[in-house]
C-alpha cells in the first residue's frame, strides 16, 4: 500500500508550490499492543521539508498502548525527516552532495532548494553540511567490518599516509588504502608530532589490520609513529617527495641568494615598467603590431617599420624574458628553477641587445632608445658577480640532480603529468641499479670532493634506500597467490588534498584554506569515498539511497558527535584576535592596568 507522501505526489506532482502548505497526516502502522486496541495519547504537528513536496505541515498522531503504556509514533515520518528536525533526509542528502561533491556555493543551493519550494538560511546550509558529515562518518564506521572483509578478500590493503595544513591551521591527515581507494580513517590534529600520529595509526590497526606495507613522506613523526604501531611492517618513502627534500637541500642556498640578487637590483620591476612604456607606445600606432608580425614570418623587415621597429622588438624581447619566471612542467622548485631560467633568459637578451644597439636603420642612435634602456638594465644585473657565482654552482647541481631524476626515472624532462607523475613504467631493480650507477659516477667525479654538498646528498640516498625500493608483495588469498607492487609515489593522497582544496577554494571563492581548515570535520575527506561505486554498495548495506541508510542511524549518536566537534573548536572574538596578533601584549595590559591604578591612587600593587 502506498504511503500519504506518495498519494499527495501522485495527486498534485512531486515538487508542486502550493500556495498554502499541506497538512499531511501520519500515525503509527499498528493498530493494537498486548491485545488491546492503542489509544490516542496526543496530536503534535510541525512543519518538515522534503525534496518531493516542498515544506508541509506533518500531523502526527501519537497512540499509548493501555496495558502497557508503551507509545507508537509513525516510522514514515522517522524515516523521512530526523527527529527533532524540520529538513528530510533528502534535504540533507542533496545539501551534502551539491557542497562537497559538486563544489556549490551556500547561495547556489539556497536558489536550488527554493525553487523546490523549500526555505533556507545560510547558517542552516553550513549546520546540514556538518550533519552530513557526521552521518556519513558514523555510517563508515558502523561499516568497518564489511571494509575490513573487503580489504581482506583482496589480499590486504597498502596504507598511505599524508598530512596537509595550511599556516597555522591544525593538520588534517588521511589514511587511504591504495588498492581499493578507500579513505580509511581522517584526524585532525595541532600539530605533526608522534604522539598525535599514534592514535590515529592504532585506530587504523584496530579497525582494518595490520597493512601490507605504507607508504608516506619522509617525515621523522610518521615514521618512528609508524615503527610503533606496526613494528617491521615494510615503509617506503615517496620518490616524488625523496627527489623534492633531496633537491631542496642541495639547491636552495643558491636559489634563494639567485632571487635576492634580482631583488636587489629591481629588475622584474624595471623589466614590467619598461614593458608598459613600449605598449603604451604601441597603442597609437595599432597598425603596427600586425605589419611587424608579418615581417618577422616573411623574414623582411620594410622600410616603413625602421622607425619603430625597436619598439616592438624591445616589447617582445622583455616579455619573453620575463616568460622565463613562469616556465616549468608545474613540478615546483627544485623540479622548476624559474628564478634560474630567468637569469638564463637575461644573459641571452643581453648578449644581443648589444648588436642591435649599434645597428642604426634610420642612421640616428635615438632610434635605439627602447634596445639602450633595457640593455642597461639587464647588463647591470648579469654582470653581477655574485649572481655569476651562484648560477655557476646551481648550474652544477642541477645537472647532479637532473642525473638522480633521470636515474629514478620520475619528473624527467620529457614527463608533462606534473604534479600527478607517478613515474615512468619500469621495474623497481632497473630503477635500483640506475641509481646505484648514479651514485658512483657522483662519487667518482671531481665536484664529490670540492663540495660537501655532493656528500650530504649521498647520505641521504644510502639513508634512505630500503624504502625508496621496494620488493613485489606476495600474498595467499582464496582465490590464490596475489602480487602486488606499491606505488612509488604518494600521489594517491596528494591528488586527494589538491581535490580538496581545490573543491573548498570553488565554493568559498577564497585562495587561502587556514580558516577551512580551523573549521572543517577531520572526517570531511570521507565525501570522496562517495564517488566509490565498490564502497559505496558496503556502505549502502543493503539500502538503496544514502537517504534510506542515514536514516537507519540513531540521532542521538549523531548530536553526540555534534556536540564533540563543537566542544574542540573554541572561536575566538575578533577584537581578542587583534589583541594577540601584537608581539608586546603582556607589557601593553601591564602599562594599561598600572596607569590605572595611578590615576584612581590605588595603592594596589599589580
Amino acid at each position: 500500500m502506498k504511503s500519504y507522501i506518495d498519494r499527495v505526489i501522485g495527486s498534485f506532482g512531486a515538487g508542486r508550490l502550493f500556495p498554502k502548505k499541506p497538512v499531511i497526516p501520519f500515525a503509527s502502522n499498528l493498530s493494537e499492543c498486548c491485545g488491546y486496541p492503542l489509544r490516542v495519547q496526543k496530536t503534535q504537528a510541525k512543519t518538515v521539508a522534503t525534496l518531493a513536496i516542498g515544506e508541509f505541515v506533518a500531523k502526527e498522531t501519537i497512540c499509548v498502548c493501555p496495558q502497557c503504556q508503551m507509545s507508537y509514533s509513525s516510522d514514515e515520518l522517522r524515516h523521512m525527516v530526523p527527529t527533532g528536525s524540520k529538513f528530510g533526509y533528502d534535504v540533507l542528502v542533496f545539501v551534502g552532495k551539491a557542497a562537497f561533491l559538486h563544489c556549490r556555493s551556500d547561495t547556489d543551493i539556497i536558489e536550488d532548494l527554493a525553487a523546490r519550494n523549500i526555505k533556507i538560511c545560510t547558517s542552516e546550509i553550513a549546520y546540514l553540511q556538518k550533519r552530513f558529515i557526521v552521518y556519513l562518518a558514523t555510517a563508515h564506521k558502523q561499516s568497518a567490518v564489511h571494509i575490513k572483509e573487503t580489504i581482506k578478500a583482496r589480499g590486504g590493503y597498502i596504507l598511505h599516509l599524508d598530512g596537509t595544513c595550511e599556516g597555522d591551521s591544525p593538520h588534517l591527515m588521511s589514511g587511504l588504502d591504495e588498492l581499493s581507494h578507500i579513505v580509511l580513517h581522517n584526524v585532525k590534529m595541532a600539530s605533526e608530532k608522534t604522539a598525535s600520529i599514534v592514535p590515529f595509526l592504532e585506530h587504523i590497526r584496530q579497525d582494518y589490520g595490520m597493512p601490507l606495507a605504507l607508504v608516506s613522506d619522509m617525515s621523522q613523526a610518521i615514521a618512528k609513529a609508524i615503527k610503533e604501531v606496526f613494528g617491521e611492517v615494510p615503509h617506503f618513502v615517496c620518490h616524488f617527495h625523496f627527489l623534492r627534500d633531496t633537491g631542496n637541500d642541495l639547491m636552495t642556498t643558491e636559489n634563494d641568494l639567485i632571487r635576492k640578487r634580482l631583488r636587489k637590483f629591481k629588475i622584474v620591476s624595471k623589466l614590467h615598467e619598461r614593458s608598459r612604456w613600449l605598449k603604451q607606445i604601441m597603442d597609437e600606432h595599432p597598425e603596427l603590431l600586425d605589419a611587424f608580425q608579418a615581417s618577422v614570418k616573411d623574414e623582411r623587415l620594410p622600410e616603413h617599420l625602421f622607425e619603430l621597429a625597436p619598439v616592438v622588438s624591445t616589447y617582445g624581447l622583455v616579455r619573453w624574458a620575463l616568460a622565463g619566471l613562469k616556465q616549468g612542467q608545474g613540478y615546483g622548485f627544485p623540479f622548476d628553477r624559474s628564478y634560474v631560467n630567468f637569469v638564463k633568459r637575461l644573459r641571452i637578451l643581453s648578449n644581443h641587445l648589444g648588436p642591435l644597439c649599434d645597428i642604426k636603420l634610420c642612421g640616428h642612435w635615438q632610434d635605439n632608445k627602447p634596445f639602450y634602456r633595457v640593455c642597461h638594465d639587464v647588463t647591470t644585473v648579469v654582470s653581477d658577480k655574485k649572481l655569476k657565482q651562484a648560477m655557476r654552482q646551481i648550474e652544477s647541481k642541477i645537472e647532479v640532480f637532473d642525473a638522480l631524476r633521470n636515474a629514478m626515472r620520475i619528473t624527467v624532462d620529457c614527463s608533462n603529468q606534473g604534479l600527478n607523475d607517478d613515474g615512468q613504467d619500469a621495474s623497481i631493480t632497473c630503477i635500483e641499479d640506475g641509481v646505484k650507477h648514479f651514485r658512483n659516477w657522483l662519487i667518482d667525479d671531481d665536484r664529490f670532493e670540492e663540495n660537501n654538498d655532493y656528500g650530504n646528498m649521498i647520505k641521504q640516498i644510502d639513508q634512505y634506500w630500503e624504502k625508496l625500493f621496494a620488493d613485489p608483495i606476495e600474498v595467499k588469498t582464496s582465490q590464490g597467490q596475489v602480487t602486488f607492487q606499491p606505488q612509488r609515489t604518494n600521489n594517491l593522497l596528494e591528488r586527494f588534498f589538491r581535490d580538496l582544496k581545490r573543491s573548498c577554494r570553488r565554493k568559498s571563492g577564497t585562495q587561502s584554506m587556514n580558516k577551512k581548515l580551523r573549521t572543517m570535520l577531520a572526517d570531511t575527506p570521507l565525501v570522496k569515498n562517495l564517488e566509490n561505486k565498490d564502497y559505496l554498495g558496503i556502505l549502502l548495506n543493503g539500502n538503496t539511497t544514502l537517504e534510506e541508510r542515514f536514516s537507519e542511524i540513531d540521532v542521538n549518536t549523531v548530536r553526540e558527535e555534534l556536540n564533540k566537534s563543537q566542544e574542540h573548536s573554541e572561536r575566538i572574538p575578533a577584537a581578542i584576535r587583534r589583541l594577540i596578533k601584537k608581539p608586546d601584549l603582556p607589557q601593553i595590559i601591564t602599562d594599561l592596568f598600572q596607569n590605572a591604578a595611578l590615576r584612581t591612587k590605588s595603592n594596589r600593587v599589580l
